[in-house]
């Protein structure tokens, strides 16, 4: 990982705006596994060398482990109540750029499903209706682009389900460039999959004005796609 100071985009006593590189993970995925939130804390330790205190870093919400984008992290409390509730209210703002295999049709539309996550395999899979335990999922979806046998698509999330967009798309033939975990038959994955959280809006937690965040991935699965 690139040192982390390099990943952040915007930074106050409030809240860090970065990059997530793919293949990071944004929480421990096991020891001498370097995540975010440690790289996070290690540049808050060092920007404020010799402080008493501990500092703060609060995850607002996460990204897959594969997948690249943008994540906001809070530096204290007040703000992550702030921003996560902002989450929970469908407030803060979250698109993404998905590469999925085949020609998408429609070229346009809303993907509705419920989703039951397996907590033994960490997938998730589409059942009926009903099902004791699932979550209904939603997204909305447009191709910006197609080429050969591979779409360009960009996704705003309605709901945020565990795995949700690489489920449904895969659920409907569709999986996304290099995820094995949902196409044993795709490419390795060990340089992030073709999904990145591209833009990001939200409302500051103290100053109520409305921000936003918007880059282009970086990860091998997008090289020759432009928006």
């Amino acid at each position: 990982m690139k040192d982390f100071k390099e990943c952040i985009l915007y930074e106050d006593k409030h809240f860090i705006v970065c990059h997530k590189p793919p293949g990071i993970p944004v929480q421990s995925a096991g020891v001498g596994v370097l995540d975010l939130e440690c790289a996070c804390l290690n540049y808050l330790n060092g920007k404020e060398n010799g402080q008493v205190r501990q500092p703060y870093v609060g995850i607002v919400h996460r990204l897959d482990q594969p997948v690249e984008g943008l994540l906001v992290m809070a530096k204290s409390k007040r703000a992550a109540k702030s921003l996560s509730a902002q989450v929970q209210d469908g407030k803060m703002g979250k698109e993404y750029l998905a590469v999925v295999q085949g020609k998408m049709e429609p070229a346009e539309g809303m993907l509705e499903d419920w989703l039951l996550k397996d907590n033994k395999k960490r997938m998730a899979r589409v059942v009926p209706a009903g099902t004791k335990g699932a979550k209904e999922a939603r997204l909305h979806y447009r191709v910006v682009e197609s080429k050969g046998e591979s779409s360009l698509v960009k996704i705003h999330l309605v709901t945020g389900r565990f795995h949700q967009i690489r489920v449904q798309f895969s659920h409907r033939g569709h999986p996304l460039e290099g995820d094995r975990k949902y196409n044993s038959q795709g490419s390795d994955s060990s340089e992030g999959i073709g999904l990145c959280a591209h833009r990001l809006s939200l409302i500051h937690p103290a100053s109520n004005k409305e921000m936003s965040w918007e880059i282009w991935p970086e990860g091998r699965a997008f090289l020759g796609w432009h928006a």
